[in-house]
């Protein structure tokens, strides 16, 4: 069982909206702009969880390692933020169970955050059109720091924000990335089994938890 937390942060693609459609949709229109055949959604799906940036990179190359050019990438990500910034939530939605889940959450008081890798100028826009922006108490994106998941620093960032002790607070992620954050800040951290895990088993990470929907956590906590 787990311990009651006082803080709640939830990650944003793979663990609230799927975000992928959109994505995939940016990336096969890059890959035209630049002459060369698209990847599919199968494809874009086990590449997304690290940053757009990281994201074009693994477009350019047609896998989860590898490095393009400076010259490709120069070319290719103006392109792609350009199309991602007119397509942030046109296909985009909320996981089933999400909204009972937020609902549930903030029903029982804890304090919730946002914490996510992408950045500000498309997170915001993303919450705000899919209605939950106004659930969260912080947002913290991949660009509000110097530093993103997997280091702990943006967690321990929006534990401030609240005056909440580490001990006091819960993870709800979908990727090694977060389990790894919540271990280094000392969260406890709970996982979605339908998230971006780059293809692999989340289990294989050991999370405090998995759960199929956001609609389970009122059977957790």
């Amino acid at each position: 069982m787990l311990k009651t937390p006082k803080m709640i942060l939830i990650d944003v693609d793979g663990t609230l909206v799927d975000s992928v459609p959109d994505l995939a949709y940016c990336v096969d229109e890059m890959m035209k702009k630049l002459g060369r055949a698209g990847h599919g959604e199968a494809k874009v799906r086990n590449w997304v969880g690290n940053g757009v940036e990281r994201l074009v990179r693994r477009a350019l190359v047609g896998q989860l390692d590898g490095e393009p050019s400076d010259e490709q990438y120069a070319q290719a990500y103006p392109i792609f933020l350009a199309l991602y910034a007119e397509n942030t939530s046109k296909r985009s939605c909320l996981y089933p169970g999400v909204r009972e889940g937020l609902d549930y959450m903030k029903s029982r008081g804890y304090l919730l955050g946002c914490v996510t890798n992408k950045a500000a100028q498309f997170t915001l826009p993303l919450l705000k059109d899919l209605g939950v922006h106004d659930d969260f108490g912080i947002v913290v994106s991949g660009d509000t720091l110097p530093v993103k998941k997997p280091d702990p620093g943006p967690l321990l960032h929006a534990a401030r924000h609240f005056g909440v002790a580490p001990e006091d607070a819960l993870m709800l992620g979908d990727s090694k990335s977060d389990v790894t954050a919540a271990r280094a800040a000392g969260f406890q951290i709970v996982c979605m089994s339908y998230g971006y895990n780059h293809g692999e088993d989340i289990r294989n990470y050991a999370p405090d938890a998995v759960i199929d929907s956001m609609a389970q956590l009122r059977t957790l906590l």
